[in-house]
């Protein structure tokens, strides 16, 4: 994390507000959670909390992600939806615009991960000792310079979209951790959470939440 932390100052955007759960769209640029130090006290839940004090939190996105994030209200509804993403049943697509034309149209990778400790926060592929990390993706549109691509992640790795996207050769384009030359002048990171489905902590229902990527 640089120290030049200026998270955007745009108002919450709700998606769902019930008893049990909270749906919002988290903008590029703001942490999930609070980091070390008062500079890095602003984040998404920090917000939540001053709206829903009882807000707590279920997953996190990337500072640099943006897209639908989900809060429990109650502890029942954190344990339920906790539970979703723990074993994998929680269904999470992404979209990103990623450097070059990725073919073929549609694949997975399946390539395990790990932090790499000297370059702290990034991640790295490592067959011994990473842990399985598995991301299909289709691309929607492309063109020899970029490909908007849909991703739709297995697992739940840190930035596992963003190194499984470099290890095929087309990083996400404005990632500062994994894009360079070209592929790093963009004013974000192109990556974006679309849509969530996960089951309510009341009712059991599957519920699905979307909202399009403002890129």
């Amino acid at each position: 994390m640089d120290d030049a932390y200026t998270p955007p100052q745009d108002p919450l955007v709700v998606l769902h507000d019930d008893a049990e759960m909270l749906v919002v769209d988290k903008p590029s640029g703001l942490l999930s959670v609070p980091g070390k130090g008062a500079d890095l006290a602003d984040c998404l839940i920090a917000r939540v909390q001053a709206v829903w004090p009882q807000a707590l939190l279920v997953h996190r996105l990337d500072r640099d992600t943006s897209g639908v994030m989900v809060f429990g209200l109650t502890p029942h509804a954190q344990r339920f939806l906790s539970k979703q993403f723990e074993l994998r049943a929680a269904k999470k697509t992404y979209v990103a615009r990623v450097w070059g034309r990725l073919t073929p149209k549609t694949g997975r990778v399946d390539l395990p991960l790990i932090v790499d400790w000297e370059n702290r926060p990034r991640q790295h592929v490592n067959h011994e000792t990473g842990k399985a990390a598995i991301t299909d993706w289709r691309v929607l549109r492309d063109s020899a310079r970029e490909s908007r691509v849909r991703l739709m992640p297995k697992t739940g790795r840190s930035h596992q979209l963003r190194v499984h996207m470099l290890a095929l050769g087309h990083p996400i384009l404005g990632d500062p951790f994994y894009a360079t030359g070209e592929a790093l002048a963009f004013e974000r990171l192109m990556l974006h959470s679309e849509e969530l489905r996960i089951k309510h902590p009341d009712s059991g229902k599957m519920m699905r939440f979307r909202q399009s990527a403002p890129f």
